[in-house]
């Protein structure tokens, strides 16, 4: 019985390993090509290593106006829409969850079909939208439309449930009215889910290619992801210059789940549906 389970554990952990090196070899690969030659890259036979290591792709990519001006555009722009996330998705998961109103069922329900609409499916009607809003070519484009999200409301609800009923009682009991409470107690506690909700995010923010590519024209606006498209369509034979600048590119959102990692699986704990 016991070896039963030391084999079972080694094929676990077997495939988690397999799986693991699966995941991550593309992003070694990434890392590594930022070092090559111009043709290097795609050179044959292939070569993982570099016949000769060139810092000087990172130096130059760095050191390239347009490329620091979109990663920092799009660090900024995320952490906006992040922020505003967050506020905008738990104020709305907050009133579903505690307060009772007229036709709140079917409003919910409502709001949880639009997590089935593929996003594909209203990208004309929202570019209409933006568009009579006069919102193109700018910063907001990338920001107001994708604030409300079904899902992220959906699981801040599943979160605010599983809060004890008597403290918003005993908040009532000292006065304070429904924003107070959400404020002072809701708030506080949701930093579990927040760090779920605001990774989510901030990723979908920073990976985010088709909605910019529609709505900014301005080079002086262009996402991460924008630039290095526009430099693969104009600088393609440079490579290793590509591949410089989009391990640069991935290194906050590594940062970010490196930092919080610990925070993730406990706020998946923590948020389990009710």
């Amino acid at each position: 019985m016991v070896r039963g389970n030391a084999v079972g554990k080694a094929i676990v952990y077997s495939i988690g390993f397999l799986v693991s090196i699966v995941s991550i070899f593309p992003l070694v690969w990434l890392a590594i090509a930022g070092f090559k030659g111009k043709t290097e890259v795609v050179a044959t036979p292939f070569r993982f290593f570099p016949e000769k290591w060139l810092i000087s792709n990172y130096i130059t990519i760095l050191s390239d106006e347009a490329f620091s001006r979109s990663l920092l555009i799009t660090f900024i722009g995320a952490v906006i829409f992040t922020v505003f996330t967050l506020l905008i998705n738990s104020m709305a998961a907050y009133v579903f969850a505690r307060l009772e109103f007229r036709f709140k069922r079917i409003l919910w329900v409502y709001v949880i079909m639009t997590m089935f609409i593929p996003s594909m499916a209203i990208l004309v009607t929202s570019f209409i939208v933006v568009s009579k809003m006069n919102l193109l070519d700018t910063i907001a484009v990338l920001i107001l439309p994708g604030l409300a999200s079904a899902a992220h409301m959906f699981f801040m609800r599943q979160f605010y449930l599983n809060i004890p009923v008597s403290l918003e009682e005993a908040a009532m009991i000292d006065g304070a009215d429904r924003f107070k409470i959400y404020l002072y107690i809701f708030l506080p506690l949701s930093y579990p889910v927040f760090v779920i909700v605001g990774i989510a995010a901030f990723l979908g923010y920073w990976n985010s290619f088709i909605w910019p590519t529609m709505t900014i024209t301005s080079p002086e606006l262009y996402q991460i992801m924008q630039y290095l498209a526009t430099f693969r369509s104009e600088r393609g034979s440079e490579m290793g210059l590509l591949m410089a600048g989009s391990t640069l590119s991935a290194i906050p959102t590594i940062v970010l789940f490196l930092f919080f990692q610990k925070h993730i699986m406990k706020g998946i704990k923590i948020s389990g549906l009710k």
